[in-house]
């Protein structure tokens, strides 16, 4: 019986290995013809036919049209720090946008409009509650946008890799839609209750002092699942069309925009880049808005104490959407929405593209085979 020990190592760009050597042979013939020179020539001849030949990985062609030789965890990781920082940036800021828009949601026939919205809101409760549900929801969206740009980049270069060029290319509209499906769904769990203690603070500003400590009060009160995931279904409603529509229609404007200019993403500066992000992320919000603003409406009165009544969810959301009428889910608050989401959106897309390019990360951008390499 031959035994590792018994097994004479195999030496590799002068490096000794006891595995065999057609492990590090690009192909079994080509393994053979080196296993033959070998006896004839020694090791070193060995070496310099590995030297001379590279090794060529199914997704190769992918890789070098993408224009990066490889898209590791270092990348993703990237990515998921961009998509975290985007987010809690752009949510953030539009923080007192976000306050009206839920008010009005809850009691329209208090707040009737945006500017009056704001008006009412400062003069009965000052400018600081603006900034209600700050805390939340800046580390809310963090937290989402870590899981959700990162997961976009990972599931569509998996995609991507798993198919040729022209396969890739012929379905990226798919490529979007299921990447972000997928992004957006593991991100709502972590997302989930950190909305229903921002909204539990818009809606009842004196509930609780901080984030923490509303967070506690409805535990002790509901339950970790009644307290944090009875809108799980309203904001998977929500966020998932939303998202998909968001990285699909970004990416197929941003792909109109640079077929008009007659340039690629490599073709034109890191700042003409972020334009283009920009200017697209402005449809893509927009569009995403109307479609997801039913679910967003049923989102923020199910997390209002005592709405929809006191059985299960979804006894809860027939109620609500009873209550509220299919015309009213789906317009209360749009306006302030589509002014929030797109200017959201494009923010996320351009801060974005700026963390990547600080971080010394090349965008992955899918490439039309039939125009040569990009």
């Amino acid at each position: 019986r031959v035994t590792l020990a018994d097994t004479p190592p195999t030496t590799i760009m002068g490096l000794s290995s006891y595995f065999p050597a057609s492990l590090y042979a690009p192909t079994a013939s080509a393994a053979l013809a080196r296993a033959n020179a070998t006896k004839a020539s020694g090791d070193s001849g060995f070496a310099a036919a590995s030297v001379s030949e590279k090794f060529s990985h199914p997704a190769a062609g992918f890789m070098a049209a993408s224009g990066k030789a490889e898209y590791g965890l270092d990348y993703f990781l990237k990515g998921a720090l961009a998509g975290g920082i985007c987010c809690s940036i752009t949510h953030g800021a539009l923080t007192p946008v976000d306050v009206v828009k839920t008010r009005m949601q809850l009691e329209p026939t208090k707040y009737t409009g945006m500017i009056s919205g704001f008006n009412k809101v400062i003069a009965e409760e000052g400018a600081g509650a603006l900034l209600t549900g700050l805390g939340p929801t800046a580390f809310g969206y963090f937290v989402q946008g870590w899981f959700k740009f990162g997961g976009v980049e990972y599931f569509k270069i998996q995609a991507a890799q798993s198919m040729t060029e022209q396969q890739t290319w012929d379905n990226r509209n798919s490529i979007y839609l299921g990447a972000s499906a997928a992004a957006e769904f593991i991100a709502d769990i972590f997302l989930c209750p950190l909305e229903a203690t921002r909204i539990r603070l818009v809606s009842n500003p004196t509930y609780a002092d901080s984030m923490l400590g509303c967070m506690a009060k409805m535990v002790k009160e509901e339950g970790v699942i009644g307290a944090f995931y009875s809108g799980f279904g309203p904001i998977l409603a929500k966020q998932v069309p939303y998202t998909m529509a968001k990285f699909a229609v970004q990416g197929a404007t941003a792909e109109k925009i640079y077929d008009s200019l007659g340039k690629t993403p490599k073709e034109m500066s890191s700042g003409e880049n972020i334009s283009v992000s920009l200017a697209s992320g402005v449809v893509a919000g927009v569009t995403a808005a109307i479609i997801s603003h039913p679910a967003d409406t049923l989102l923020s009165k199910i997390n209002k104490a005592g709405a929809g009544g006191s059985g299960g969810m979804f006894s809860r959301l027939a109620n609500i959407a009873a209550e509220t009428g299919l015309v009213k889910l789906c317009t209360q608050g749009l306006a302030a929405r589509c002014v929030m989401i797109g200017t959201l959106t494009a923010g996320q897309f351009g801060i974005f593209d700026i963390v990547m390019n600080a971080v010394g990360a090349s965008k992955f951008h899918f490439h039309d085979p039939s125009k040569g390499d990009h």
